[in-house]
């Protein structure tokens, strides 16, 4: 009797020692959560009031601004993570700082690509429209870097709540703002979808921006930028945005590689499947984010953090992925008959994916956090060569079944290259070595 009175003392002493892990975690899922549901929800809008061959083109377009707008963060997100500890009180100078200097390459960049964009194919000459047009990329690639170093921003200050209330209004906003396009528009293309996607990140992070900004008016801390900042981030920065280019590129460029070599529809197809099968890793790359967010300034504490991760994610992770394969066709053909005939089986494959990425999200925070991304450089890169060059060589060979396949040996080889690390975290019982 007494061992069992002691258990939930065990659970409330463990629970308090892992507090800071385990709230940001919980809302990160959660934000997973929310935008995953109303993600659905606005892809299944698009399905329904578009044909393939827009959908396909408008999730290329956004793919690509996604994948601009990670180029322009120039790492600053992670390193907002690891040092914000290092500005007590300086905390909105520093965001503000990167902030505007990130919007403004974003914009340039933007600008740049919507001129060269009918060099890469043919389906991206929408971009060059109009005037408007290509202004209208240069902001939702500005606005993409921005949203997206303002959520890791609160990450970093430990304000994960924050950053799921500005995706929360993010996937509510784009929603409601395609569903009007369908009901009143009468002539529709891809940009009209990639507007919404820009009217969302726009109106959030104003919305969350200006709670932060008031929530703190008033008070003494400082928050006007200070551009010698950079200077004493450029060198970690660079290292942070070459590791993070290593590993976002493949998720975004994948859909822009079957617009080239397959067709829109296709995309239209494999950008669905994609997204569900991004269900089955979220949990790792959550849980590992988290991992780094609050170890960063202890990595004395890793060891121990990271048994509950890598357990926790192997476990949500392999439930989704079998619920994913067993109900592949059902959740396909929530978008359409089109859609489940031709990407059930490429959703199965992706699935699987979800196990081996475990291994290599754990491998590159336990890198971030030992101050040790130099190491992780190198392993990362060929990964993601590999990763497109395989699903590349699939997608000639066997279409959208083939590129899955191509991408998931890939992902595989990854895991096995970084497995002994997070081994040696797992059982190691102090500080590791990576």
């Amino acid at each position: 009797m007494k061992s069992m009175r002691s258990i939930p003392c065990l659970l409330w002493d463990w629970g308090r020692v892992n507090s800071a892990l385990l709230m940001n975690a919980i809302s990160l899922v959660s934000t997973t959560a929310v935008t995953s549901i109303l993600g659905f929800a606005y892809w299944w809008v698009a399905a329904r009031q578009y044909p393939p061959a827009l959908v396909g083109l408008g999730s290329a377009e956004i793919s690509m601004m996604m994948l601009l707008g990670t180029i322009c963060m120039i790492g600053l997100g992670t390193v907002l993570i690891s040092e914000m500890p290092h500005y007590r009180g300086k905390e909105l100078v520093l965001i503000n700082t990167v902030l505007l200097f990130v919007g403004g390459i974003g914009w340039i960049v933007g600008l740049i690509f919507a001129f060269v964009a009918p060099l890469l194919s043919p389906n991206f000459r929408s971009l060059q429209t109009s005037v408007e047009d290509v202004l209208l990329f240069a902001c939702g690639v500005s606005l993409s870097a921005l949203a997206l170093i303002f959520d890791q921003a609160l990450i970093g200050l430990l304000r994960s709540h924050l950053q799921l209330w500005r995706n929360g209004l993010f996937a509510l906003i784009k929603l409601f703002l395609l569903f009007l396009c369908g009901l009143w528009l009468a002539k529709k293309t891809g940009v009209t979808i990639f507007e919404t996607w820009i009217g969302g990140n726009l109106f959030s992070v104003f919305i969350i921006a200006g709670y932060v900004f008031f929530r703190f008016r008033g008070s003494n801390i400082a928050y006007r930028p200070q551009w010698g900042l950079l200077r004493t981030l450029r060198v970690h920065a660079i290292q942070h945005q070459a590791l993070n280019l290593m590993l976002q590129a493949p998720a975004l460029i994948l859909p822009i590689l079957v617009t080239v070599l397959l067709s829109t529809a296709a995309n239209a197809w494999f950008y669905v499947a994609w997204m569900l099968a991004a269900l089955g890793a979220l949990p790792s790359t959550v849980l590992a984010l988290v991992l780094f967010a609050t170890s960063a300034t202890k990595p004395e504490s890793i060891a121990q953090k990271v048994r509950m991760t890598v357990g926790l994610a192997l476990g949500v992770g392999m439930v989704i992925m079998i619920v994913l394969m067993l109900g592949s066709s059902y959740f396909l053909s929530v978008f359409g008959a089109d859609y489940a005939r031709e990407a059930s089986l490429s959703l199965c494959i992706l699935a699987l994916g979800a196990l081996p990425r475990v291994i290599k999200e754990h491998y590159v925070a336990i890198c971030r956090v030992r101050g040790d991304i130099q190491r992780a450089l190198f392993p990362m890169m060929i990964g993601c060569l590999l990763e497109l060059g395989l699903a590349a060589v699939g997608a000639h060979s066997a279409g959208l079944s083939g590129l899955s396949l191509g991408w998931l040996c890939a992902l595989c080889i990854e895991a096995a290259f970084g497995f002994r690390v997070v081994y040696k975290a797992l059982y190691a019982p102090s500080n590791i070595v990576c």
